[in-house]
């Protein structure tokens, strides 16, 4: 009996096993005849292989990246007088983006967008700005990251096959302050460390009520990642316990951290995501830059259920993904993220409009320019400059589609309103962090919306920005 049951259960593996094998042919067969949404299960060649060759082919695939990046931008570290993130660090200052040879800002914006698109005159920093190898996609972190998880945790969040892309001076300050809704009378609760799993207790018994600690514990546990995980279709050199939410989320904050979204196929047409702040969640209506989630419930819940695994739910069942337990788990991370204060801005009253007494003239004039000829506190109003809603530019307006370093670029539909306080401290900007600086930004948004501002004014309204 013993005997018949064991070849029962071996032909139930024997079959499973086949089933497998057939999954990761069909695949392979559906790529060769065209696009697949899913990714292969079973991986068949060897990890030692794949790791060999794409270390070798690093060297390239990041050349060809930073060459697009040079030639979009000036990466100069530049940093701007006496201007500086809440918790210190020099801000960067200029238009980093270059505009087609010939061209001028002043002589772009006084074409019409059908013009610009013709003469291929739109410019090349402010077309979306692909993944670091966007073919292969997934989460990168920038190298300071990387270090200290390293350095505090022994996990190596280091990719074999590919290295982040921005400097360094061009991120938010790390590690980020801490300011909580609950307690402002203690300002940066960091105490300017990077809260992890080795301190977080440490750092917020006593400020924290028990739910609100168990959420911030889940926040800084790492759980299995389509890069970073225990399987052999992954890209870390080691078996690896996965990444946290706040390896992206840096002290609630953002540390600049690259992915692509999950939920549009196939690949070339998948956003890059310049990972948002948590600050002023508590604030925010619609979570994710297009996915329109509802709560940071959702958001919690969903980033570990599909964000992670690039939307693929048979992919996270084989590496392990995390289910969390909405009526516990999901709410308490969600109610230790709704305490995630903005930084203080000293210059704003109470409805977030500058005190006069303490604002220049410049910024001053910086705001009147943003509630009026600028129009952007259509979307941004005061107090905390959102409208909760999405918006479509339709950028495309300005160029024909192309394929840039494996990123189709065309139409990219709604985006979410985020918030501009505290916009200072979260650069890069847009939703895939394709501008540079705050004066990016304003030259992008004075073409697209045709508003035709002068110098002055543009140096206004980045004046005021800084000041939120």
């Amino acid at each position: 009996m013993k005997q018949k049951k064991f070849v029962l259960i071996g032909a139930i593996v024997a079959m499973l096993a086949s089933l497998l094998v057939f999954l990761g042919l069909v695949y392979a067969e559906e790529g060769a005849k065209g696009r697949s949404s899913y990714a292969p299960v079973v991986i068949m060649e060897d990890f030692a292989k794949v790791m060999s060759r794409m270390k070798a082919a690093k060297p390239t695939v990041m050349k060809r990246h930073m060459d697009l990046l040079n030639e979009r931008y000036d990466l100069s570290n530049r940093p701007a007088k006496g201007v500086k993130m809440s918790g210190g660090k020099a801000i960067q200052e200029g238009v980093r983006a270059k505009p087609a040879k010939g061209m001028t800002w002043q002589k772009l914006a006084a074409m019409s967008p059908e013009e610009i698109r013709e003469k291929d005159l739109f410019p090349a920093g402010f077309f979306p700005l692909p993944h670091p190898n966007h073919a292969e996609g997934g989460m990168v972190f920038p190298q300071f990251h990387i270090d200290e998880i390293k350095k505090q945790e022994e996990r190596d969040l280091t990719r074999f096959d590919l290295d982040y892309d921005l400097p360094d001076h061009f991120l938010p300050e790390f590690p980020a302050p801490i300011y909580l809704t609950t307690r402002p009378d203690l300002g940066d609760v960091s105490q300017g460390k990077l809260v992890t799993i080795d301190n977080y207790y440490e750092l917020f018994n006593g400020i924290l009520n028990p739910k609100q600690l168990e959420g911030l514990r889940l926040l800084v546990t790492p759980f299995p990642q389509q890069q970073f995980n225990q399987t052999e279709d992954r890209r870390s050199e080691r078996p690896s316990r996965g990444v946290t939410c706040f390896d992206c989320h840096a002290n609630g904050h953002t540390n600049a951290s690259t992915h692509l979204v999950g939920d549009i196929r196939p690949q070339e047409f998948r956003h890059r995501i310049d990972t948002p702040p948590l600050r002023g969640v508590n604030i925010q209506r619609l979570f994710g830059s297009q996915r329109a989630l509802k709560t940071v419930e959702d958001f919690t819940e969903f980033e570990q259920r599909a964000a992670y695994f690039d939307g693929d739910p048979v992919i996270a069942t084989k590496k392990g993904v995390n289910i969390l337990e909405r009526g516990s788990q999901v709410h308490f991370m969600a109610e230790f993220e709704a305490l995630l204060d903005f930084p203080p801005a000293p210059k704003l009253r109470v409805n977030g409009m500058l005190d006069p007494e303490k604002a220049t003239e410049s910024e001053m004039r910086g705001q009147g320019l943003f509630f009026g000829k600028a129009d952007c506190a259509s979307c941004h109003p005061a107090p905390y400059y959102t409208d909760n809603l999405m918006h479509n530019m339709k950028v495309e307006r300005f160029y024909k589609p192309r394929m840039i370093n494996g990123r189709m670029a065309s139409a990219d539909g709604p985006i979410k309103t985020f918030p501009l306080r505290g916009i200072k401290d979260s650069p890069p900007y847009l939703h895939d962090g394709r501008l540079l600086t705050l004066e990016d930004t304003v030259e992008f948004f004075n073409l697209i919306m045709e508003l035709n501002l002068t110098e002055q004014e543009k140096k206004d309204i980045v004046a005021f920005m800084r000041q939120l």
